[in-house]
C-alpha cells in the first residue's frame, strides 16, 4: 500500500490519488474536508437527521469504492455533490419499495403563477435562516426535493426531471407549490418577510 505524508500541504488531487492507492490517512483528510457539506445536503433533501447521517456514511463508502474513477476533470466537491444527490435518490427509491409507497402527485397540474424566486432579496437574519430551514423540513417529500435541488442547489428543471424521473412540467409545478407552502408556513410562524435569496440563506 502506498502511503504519503498527509501532514504536509497536499493538493486535493494528490489526496485522491493517494486514497485510490490505499492510503487511509489521505481518505480521512478528504472525509473531514467534505463531511459537513455532504451531511447538510442530505439533511435538506431528506428532512430527517438520522436518515441524513445514514446516507452521508453511504456516500463516503461509495466514494471510497469509486475514488479511483475520479480523474480531476472537475472539482472533487462537484463530483461528490452529484454522487450525494444520486445516493439520496437511491435511498428514497429503496425506501418507497420497502414500504410499498407510491410517490405520485395526484393533484392536477395547475397553471404556474408568477412565484417569487429565492433571488435578489435583502439581508437575512439568523432567525429567518432557522425559520426557513424548519419550514423546508416540513414540506412534503416531493416538494422538498424539487425545492432544494432547484432553489438551493441550482439545478435546472430539465436536470431535476432526469434525476427524479418526472417531467420538467411536474418539476416546475412542484416547485411552485413548494414556494406557496413555504410562504404559508413562514407566515404561520409570524414571518412576514419574503423568503430570502439562496446565497444569503444558505
Amino acid at each position: 500500500m502506498m502511503t504519503m505524508d498527509v501532514s504536509t500541504t497536499t493538493s486535493e488531487y494528490e489526496l485522491v490519488r493517494a486514497s485510490a492507492a490505499g492510503d487511509e490517512r489521505a481518505f480521512e483528510r478528504i472525509y473531514r474536508a467534505h463531511h459537513r457539506k455532504v451531511y447538510s445536503l442530505c439533511q435538506r433533501m431528506l428532512g430527517d437527521p438520522v436518515e441524513a447521517e445514514d446516507v452521508t456514511q453511504d456516500v463516503f463508502v461509495q466514494l471510497y469504492r469509486k475514488i479511483n474513477t475520479f480523474h480531476g476533470h472537475s472539482a472533487l466537491s462537484t463530483w461528490l455533490h452529484r454522487l450525494t444527490v444520486n445516493m439520496v435518490l437511491m435511498h428514497l427509491r429503496h425506501k418507497r419499495r420497502k414500504h410499498k409507497e407510491q410517490a405520485t402527485d395526484d393533484e392536477a397540474l395547475q397553471s404556474l403563477a408568477d412565484g417569487e424566486s429565492l433571488h435578489g432579496r435583502g439581508d437575512s437574519s439568523l432567525i429567518d435562516h432557522i425559520a426557513l430551514e424548519r419550514a423546508i423540513a416540513q414540506l412534503p417529500a416531493g416538494y422538498r426535493m424539487v425545492f432544494v435541488l432547484h432553489d438551493v442547489e441550482g439545478y435546472e428543471h430539465e436536470e431535476i426531471a432526469d434525476l427524479l424521473g418526472i417531467s420538467p412540467g411536474t418539476s416546475k409545478s412542484q416547485l411552485h407549490k413548494a414556494r406557496l407552502k413555504l410562504r404559508k408556513l413562514l407566515l404561520a410562524r409570524g414571518r412576514h418577510r419574503p423568503i430570502e435569496s439562496r446565497a444569503e440563506v444558505y
